[in-house]
């Protein structure tokens, strides 16, 4: 499924403004997309560390319309905030961490140990693998999404 030409602008730039060192990728819907899932994305995510969350703010400050804080909900935490380009909504998370069954917070999510890369109209876009992907929205408890990305992830794999 090929993206709407305003998704694919928009992580053009991403990836054209976003420097090399900044460990980020995309996810969600986009990344699935990007990775030839059947998805309409609705918005663009961005996964990164806590300083990647600050700096990718700093680096489009005419586009944010949330601001980057620490928020933390009842199993998912991060510093969240997001930007528009587009009439998209651009989705920041940096420093994602889920909690365990037993209740503590697992360690960060390490993008760049489960990071690759999709082209996206002839630019090389950094996407969380959908192996990855499945086991996080599993855990979730997302049985279906991981259902479908794990077929995909065989189907891309073979």
């Amino acid at each position: 499924m090929a993206l709407e030409s305003r998704y694919l602008a928009v992580v053009r730039t991403l990836t054209e403004r976003l420097p090399e060192h900044l460990e980020w990728a995309l996810t969600g819907s986009t990344a699935f997309a990007l990775q030839g899932v059947p998805v309409e994305p609705n918005d663009v995510d961005v996964q990164t560390t806590e300083d990647g969350a600050y700096g990718i703010a700093d680096r489009f400050p005419e586009s944010v319309v949330d601001p980057v804080p620490f928020e933390e909900g009842d199993r998912i935490r991060s510093h969240f905030g997001a930007l528009e380009r587009r009439g998209v909504r651009v989705e920041i998370m940096g420093a994602v961490q889920k909690r365990d069954a037993d209740g503590t917070w697992e360690l960060p999510v390490d993008v760049a140990a489960h990071r690759t890369f999709a082209m996206a109209d002839g630019t090389r876009v950094p996407v969380l693998s959908l192996e990855y992907e499945a086991k996080a929205y599993e855990r979730l408890g997302r049985s279906e999404r991981a259902k479908l990305l794990c077929e995909y992830a065989e189907t891309d794999s073979a």
